[in-house]
């Protein structure tokens, strides 16, 4: 056991993974004003290919971030480099169910949530590769360190802190936060249990020199051995092989490995010459957390809830759990805040963690290649195939239906804010940069506005006055949620949303509701 005495560094928070679940996790914390570090085992990124796209959420939290430039940036160069794909045009973006890609004509796109939703278009086709390194950027900007090639070996919760034994030597932190994968260290040492179903597949993804690409059919292809894809771009394959789990997910992938593979479910010899990078082996296990939280270690990301690739979600998922627990807890850490705001993360995240993991199941079961899952995949494919189909499918993909379930009677409640015009051309996520919430008054007389005073620092009142517009006042949390809104000049539940998520007004400036 680690010496306490010798705990030699402390922080507010340590966080346990710097990919993108972690390194944007530090940054929203930085941005509450909590002191934070991130540990990483690898000594280098990690190179390997993994998603390739993210959803409507998560750009629009770039963009509230300031980021939203960079991120098209990356779009565009991706789009020089391989073109449209995935059922995009470069403009917007689809995806697939299944491997079934989604039809780009079919989509109506004047569906009041997908249009509401389109100012982050630009920045959706971004590669977890990229985004982690415009992330690594955006945290050594706000000054949070992060130590590689340190692996966490021990904990120890003692009620005020977390002692953390780690290689480079023990540790001393307020709060740790597990974001370091589906095999997680921290949520082992934690011992909090992983529930869930075990794998029946084993999938290979990988970017590739091929020496005879033409004996590849374009897109998905099925067989009673498994299913394949080749593209979009020259060299990209995916193979999925039925009711073979992977032996060893910790060994390397080898070339020898992903051909073979190919070659099985393609019922091809064909040959790669080369990996140009490192490939990666996946399944279909689907495990959840049996708590986001104990005591003061918290999980996140795939420590948190693990599952299929399929439909892309996995990335999203988890940037959706570091924007909502980031602030929470640098509320708590702040002190304008109790730890009951922490039981809120779980309760909200939970559900969307279920629901995605069902989601790819359903995909699975639908993807494989016995005689019921193919009929079942007809059937699928026909739906898709129309207008409120592919619609449907697009609007649970793009992630512009997510809900969580808050008081209020309003529809924008619960939701992320939209794409809201104001008077000056900016918009909501014009003014959150700094993190904090943000309150829209299109009042005359600012009466929304009084009743944010006294929280510096906390709330950015935008003033819009305009008496026709709508809505007249809306409270966006600093995760992009809609706290309260109104379509009048009627402030009713707007006092006790300030109050329930960006605490009490400041002593000298208490305000009446």
């Amino acid at each position: 056991m680690f010496v306490k005495t010798n705990a030699n560094q402390y922080t507010d928070v340590t966080v346990v993974g710097a990919g993108p679940v972690g390194l944007v996790l530090a940054a929203e914390l930085a941005l509450a004003g909590a002191t934070v570090q991130v540990l990483e085992r690898l000594a280098e990124p990690d190179r390997s290919m993994k998603a390739g796209s993210i959803n409507v959420p998560t750009a629009e939290a770039l963009d509230r971030r300031g980021l939203l430039p960079a991120a098209e940036r990356v779009q565009r160069e991706i789009l020089e480099k391989v073109g449209s794909f995935g059922g995009g045009d470069g403009a917007r973006f689809t995806g697939h169910f299944a491997g079934m890609v989604l039809e780009l004509g079919l989509v109506d796109w004047s569906d009041a949530d997908l249009a509401a939703h389109s100012r982050a278009d630009g920045a959706r086709m971004v590669p977890q590769r990229e985004l982690e390194a415009l992330l690594a950027d955006h945290v050594a900007r706000l000054g949070v360190p992060v130590r590689r090639g340190v692996e966490v070996t021990e904990l120890e919760d003692t009620g005020d802190g977390v002692l953390v034994g780690t290689s480079a030597g023990p540790v001393r932190t307020g709060w740790l936060v597990g974001c370091d994968g589906g095999r997680s260290t921290v949520r082992r040492l934690a011992g909090i249990d992983f529930p869930g179903t075990d794998p029946e597949l084993t999938g290979h993804l990988a970017l590739a020199d091929i020496a005879d690409p033409e004996k590849l059919a374009d897109g998905w292809t099925w067989s009673s051995r498994g299913a394949y894809r080749y593209g979009p771009q020259p060299g990209r394959v995916v193979t999925v092989e039925f009711d073979v789990p992977p032996a060893d997910r910790t060994a390397p992938v080898t070339i020898e490995e992903v051909q073979g593979s190919l070659r099985r479910v393609s019922g091809t010899d064909v040959t790669l010459t080369a990996l140009r990078a490192p490939a990666t082996r996946w399944s279909d296990n689907a495990r959840q957390a049996a708590t986001y939280r104990s005591g003061r270690v918290l999980l996140a990301g795939d420590s948190a809830h693990v599952h299929s690739p399929f439909g892309g979600q996995g990335l999203n998922l988890g940037f959706g759990d570091a924007m909502n627990l980031g602030w929470k807890l640098g509320a708590v850490i702040a002190g304008w805040a109790s730890e009951e705001l922490l039981d809120t993360y779980d309760a909200e995240r939970r559900p969307l963690g279920a629901w995605v993991l069902d989601w790819t199941r359903a995909q699975i079961g639908v993807l494989r290649g016995d005689a019921k899952s193919a009929a079942l995949r007809e059937v699928v494919a026909d739906l898709l195939s129309t207008r409120d189909g592919a619609t449907y499918a697009v609007r649970k993909i793009s992630g512009v239906t997510q809900r969580i379930d808050l008081p209020g009677d309003h529809p924008l409640i619960g939701r992320y804010v939209p794409d809201l015009p104001l008077g000056d051309g900016s918009r909501p996520a014009d003014h959150g940069h700094g993190g904090g919430f943000v309150l829209l008054d299109r009042t005359a007389d600012g009466s929304f506005a009084r009743l944010a005073e006294g929280r510096a620092g906390r709330v950015t009142v935008v003033s819009d006055p305009d008496r026709h517009a709508t809505p007249t006042g809306v409270l966006v949390r600093p995760d992009g949620v809609v706290a309260w809104a109104s379509d009048s000049a009627d402030a009713t539940g707007l006092d006790a949303a300030l109050r329930r998520w960006a605490g009490a007004p400041s002593p000298a400036v208490e305000v009446a509701p």
